[in-house]
């Protein structure tokens, strides 16, 4: 692309629930947005969003600089196989997860190596980037390990499990606070009746990291804690306005836990990484995050957790 872009034109494949609020921040970042949209539903959303077109194919969109797809993940790959196809050299930024099966995920990585990306909207969260600083600013000496949890009550993706929808979100964390995914070591899940409720999984070693998630939580929990030699830093929930650090070396074991309150910005993630993209399309910025190897690489460690815990891998 690397040419200067006043008001880029994208195509965005898919309009349910999240790809209205995907148009309205590309409106808002000044882009010309044609909506490939084939239910009446989501047709309508597309319209009262401000498209400038809605199509009913793929293969009707012209002249575009970017694509975001944003359709069910069961549809991934049949939906950027056909839009790596028929758009050749167009950058492509499609919502997480990549796919729910390895040998999929491996076919468009190789196919797409340089213009496939994720959208890992937390690694654009301030406070995750806030940890990610921290983790790298050596204040509170090495990093021991990192807990997610993600707990809430049922799951809206019918055409998938809360696994495929959750553990995407936790990885690109671990992902973007140590900058590697450590290899899985071991995973429990809950399956009621068969019913892929929840999973708990543990990564590598040293660091480690321990991701759990449940969808039968009657709390709604989001929280994040980064375990350093000299203490703890906590993203206390999606929508905080600080993260909390807690020292726990041997002269803050002495006394009362004293929690100390880091401002961070209340930027919204999506905005951020569609802006990350634009600017990408513009030539005035990096590849947007996570690459497509990336997006495989969390693919691989999503099959081999489900089948460390025994679960159905897709």
């Amino acid at each position: 692309m690397n040419r200067p872009l006043s008001s880029p034109q994208i195509g965005l494949i898919g309009c349910g629930n999240w790809g209205k609020h995907i148009l309205r921040d590309l409106i808002g970042l000044r882009c010309q947005v044609s909506v490939v949209a084939r239910s009446t539903a989501s047709r309508m959303r597309a319209q009262q969003g401000g498209a400038t077109s809605i199509l009913g194919e793929i293969s009707r969109l012209r002249d575009v600089d970017g694509i975001v797809v944003c359709t069910p993940l069961s549809t991934h790959f049949d939906v950027i196989s056909e839009v790596l196809d028929r758009f050749p050299r167009t950058p492509v930024f499609s919502e997480k997860c990549l796919t729910n099966n390895l040998p999929d995920a491996a076919n468009l990585a190789s196919r797409a190596p340089e213009r496939l990306f994720v959208m890992d909207k937390w690694r654009y969260h301030p406070g995750i980037k806030k940890l990610a600083a921290i983790a790298r600013s050596n204040e509170f000496g090495k990093v021991i390990g990192i807990r997610t949890v993600k707990l809430g009550w049922g799951d809206p993706h019918p055409d998938t499990d809360p696994i495929w929808t959750h553990l995407p979100h936790d990885l690109s964390i671990v992902l973007e606070i140590l900058g590697f995914i450590p290899e899985p070591v071991s995973a429990v899940a809950d399956l009621p009746g068969a019913k892929v409720c929840g999973l708990t999984g543990i990564l590598g070693r040293d660091p480690w990291s321990i991701c759990e998630l449940s969808v039968r939580s009657a709390v709604d929990l989001r929280e994040v804690r980064l375990h350093l030699e000299g203490g703890v830093a906590i993203l206390p929930n999606s929508y905080s306005d600080c993260i909390e650090v807690i020292r726990t070396d041997a002269p803050s074991f002495a006394k009362e836990p004293q929690v100390e309150k880091r401002a961070i910005s209340q930027e919204m993630s999506l905005r951020a990484e569609l802006e990350a993209f634009i600017d990408y399309l513009a030539a005035k910025g990096a590849p947007p995050k996570s690459s497509v190897a990336e997006g495989k690489q969390i693919v691989e460690t999503i099959v081999a957790l489900r089948a460390m815990a025994g679960m159905p891998l897709d």
